[in-house]
């Protein structure tokens, strides 16, 4: 049986396993969610379950895609403190190359759209994509 979210002591972090999907100009793919906040395609990882695993699982679920391919090392690692404030999310984000962008809507996908790290600043982010943000530099791509 799986504990909620808010019994997770706070020691532990969430982990959630992210999607870096760009496009020829080396912008960075966010998915809106119908609460009207721009996140990073994914989601979080399962008990046992292994990141590429997770990544292709959230990808499908949410969006409806194929992937071509994933990273065997993440690009980013790093945490963030759940909009609730009542605890932290660990990221961990891989490169990922997806057959196409012709996208199934889900409640946690209801828009596509490739970003500059300006630019998405400029939106309603989850705090987990702020923090991406700050660490993104697309020269390292």
């Amino acid at each position: 049986m799986k504990n909620k979210i808010s019994n997770i002591p706070d020691h532990f972090y969430r982990v959630s396993v992210k999607a870096l999907i760009f496009d020829k100009e080396k912008r960075f793919l966010l998915t809106l969610e119908n609460k009207g906040l721009w996140e990073l395609p994914g989601g979080g990882l399962d008990f046992g379950e292994k990141p590429q695993i997770c990544l292709a699982r959230e990808i499908k679920e949410e969006m409806g895609l194929n992937i071509i391919s994933i990273s065997n090392e993440p690009s980013y690692f790093f945490t963030a403190l759940h909009r609730s404030g009542k605890w932290w999310i660990c990221n961990v984000v891989y490169e990922v190359v997806v057959e196409n962008l012709n996208f199934t809507p889900s409640d946690e996908c209801v828009e596509l759209r490739f970003f500059t790290k300006e630019d998405a600043l400029k939106e309603n982010l989850f705090s987990n994509v702020v923090e991406f943000v700050k660490l993104y530099n697309s020269d390292n791509h």
